[in-house]
This record gives structure tokens, sequence and C-alpha cells, in this order.
């Protein structure tokens, strides 16, 4: 077994896996995972930098991760960061890198929208294949401020990135506190069928495929779909919804006031005011592939970040 500690540094939240890894079974043993919202990515989409409270907030996160890598006894061979849309954008990424290194010990992969991509695809698909979920898998990664794109089997055979996600869109049309308006509705999907039409010119979007979705904006509307009286990952990995469950469930976060998301049960505090323009894209990506079923993980680019690290 190999002990390691992956950290994936996304738009809205960072995240930390300590695990025990397997390679010669393929089986993964957590010993740790939580998930912070630190909104590295505020302001990122129209000032091109990365804001100092962000970056205050991201550095305490990584303090209290350190703290307990270092109580799990893992290694400073065995720790990767992968930072991703955000720290790519940004101008002023060496301010982040330099504290993370300082922090950590370790400097952070700023990674491209490719490897992201294929680093999703080997956390979400691992597991699959000896399992009812055959393949080839078409992959989406929906996070704050890019969505990745990965078609593939046992290995990928295309993969793309592109800049729409739940941060980026809100910040873009859903500002302030009110109800998104019908024409702030219709500009936010104009985007995103913008970036689908890019994306489908690396990845065959309607190709036959078991449609898998990854990460916060995913599992919060399956948590939604299931009615769950809280966040439940053994209920939310693997569950499958449908088209029609995941219009509804849109539907009603469009027209929700944000006392009425936070009040959803399974609703973490840090996606209330972003859940809504995630969701859109969620439902707009199913429409594209025409998939009527999707299949949730909650193994994604973190369990993948930790096998690159074996």
């Amino acid at each position: 077994m190999t002990r390691v500690a992956a950290i994936d540094c996304g738009t809205n939240s960072i995240r930390l896996l300590i695990a025990d890894l397997d390679p010669e079974t393929g089986s993964i043993t957590d010993l740790d995972r939580r998930m912070i919202i630190n909104r590295l990515g505020q302001g990122v989409d129209s000032t091109g930098r990365l804001h100092p409270e962000a970056l205050e907030r991201t550095f305490a996160a990584c303090r209290e991760y350190a703290a307990l890598i270092a109580e799990h006894g893992v290694g400073p061979d065995r720790i990767r960061m992968v930072a991703t849309s955000a720290s790519r954008d940004a101008e002023n990424a060496a301010e982040f890198t330099d504290g993370v290194r300082e922090i950590l010990g370790v400097t952070p992969s700023v990674v491209s929208g490719d490897e992201e991509a294929r680093l999703s695809f080997t956390g979400a698909t691992k597991e699959l294949t000896a399992g009812p979920h055959k393949p080839p898998y078409l992959v989406f990664d929906l996070g704050g401020g890019s969505t990745e794109f990965v078609l593939g089997a046992e290995d990928v055979q295309a993969a793309r990135s592109v800049d729409i996600g739940c941060v980026r869109l809100t910040e873009r049309h859903f500002a302030g506190a009110g109800l998104p308006t019908q024409a702030q509705i219709a500009a936010a999907q104009a985007d995103v069928l913008a970036a689908l039409d890019e994306a489908a010119k690396t990845v065959p979007l309607d190709a036959e495929a078991t449609l898998v979705g990854l990460a916060g904006t995913v599992t919060t509307v399956a948590g939604i779909v299931l009615d769950l009286p809280e966040y439940r990952s053994e209920r939310i990995h693997h569950a499958r919804l449908t088209v029609e469950q995941v219009r509804e469930t849109t539907a009603r976060l469009l027209s929700s006031t944000h006392d009425e998301r936070a009040a959803i049960p399974v609703m973490h505090p840090g996606r209330v005011d972003v859940i809504a323009a995630g969701a859109l894209v969620l439902l707009e990506i199913m429409e594209r592939t025409g998939a009527l079923e999707l299949l949730v993980s909650e193994h994604d680019i973190l369990d993948g970040i930790a096998w690159s690290i074996a």
C-alpha cells in the first residue's frame, strides 16, 4: 500500500484526500477526505487577478491540510497539489504558488485543461470497468471556472476544457441577491451553448457512452433529487439522475431565493449563491449529449491526483 496526500484547488473549493492505494488491485482506501469553500476564483473572470482575501482563505485551508498530512505521516514525496482554472487565468498566480510552497513544502502543479480532464477521467472511471457501467465513458467535471469533457474507455480518446463553471457564470450573469431574470438566464445559456460548441470540436458530445458527472454542482443536484435530509456521500455516489429530474431541479433553483436555496438540507453554504448557474450548465450538458440518464460520481480529479502520485 502507498499512502498519499492529494489536494485539488479549484475556483470554488479546495479539497484534500489522504488515502492508501494498492496499485496492484486498483483499490483506494480513504483515510481523510474533506473540502473547504475558499472561492479562489473570486473576481478572476473580470480582473484577471487572484484577490488578496481569496489567497488568504486558500492559505488558511492549506495550513489546516498541512497539519492533517503531517498527522498521517505522509512524506513530501507523496504529496501533490493540483491547481486548476482560476490559477491558470490569474496574472498574479506566482503569489499563490509561492504561498502554497511555503506552507506545504511542495510546489502546486498549475495544470492545463487537458491534464485536468485526464486526471478527472482516471479518478471517475478506475472503479467502473469492473461493474455494470460499461465503457466508453463520457466524463464531465463541472467546476467553478471551467468544465472538462473526456471521452474514453481504458484510455482517454479525446479531452477538452472550456471556460464555463458555476462561479464564472454567476459572476457574469447572476450577480446580486435577486432572482435571475429571463434575459440573464438566456445570456448564461448562450455562454454555455457556445462553450459546448467549442468542446464538441474535440470531444464528440453525442457519442454513445455512459455519461458520468463529477464535482460539487452535480453531487448537490443529486442530493436534492434524492431528497436527502443531509449530505450523504454513500447515497450520492453512483446515483442515477434522469434528464427530467435535472430539468425540474434546475427550474426550482433558478426560481428560488437565496434563503430558499440555503434551506435545502444538502446545500453547502459555499454553494448557495452559485448552484443555480451550475445546475443550468448541468442541464445544458445533458440536453446537448442527448443522454436520458446521468451517473453521478463522488470520485473525481482528487482520486486521479492520488493515482498520479502512485
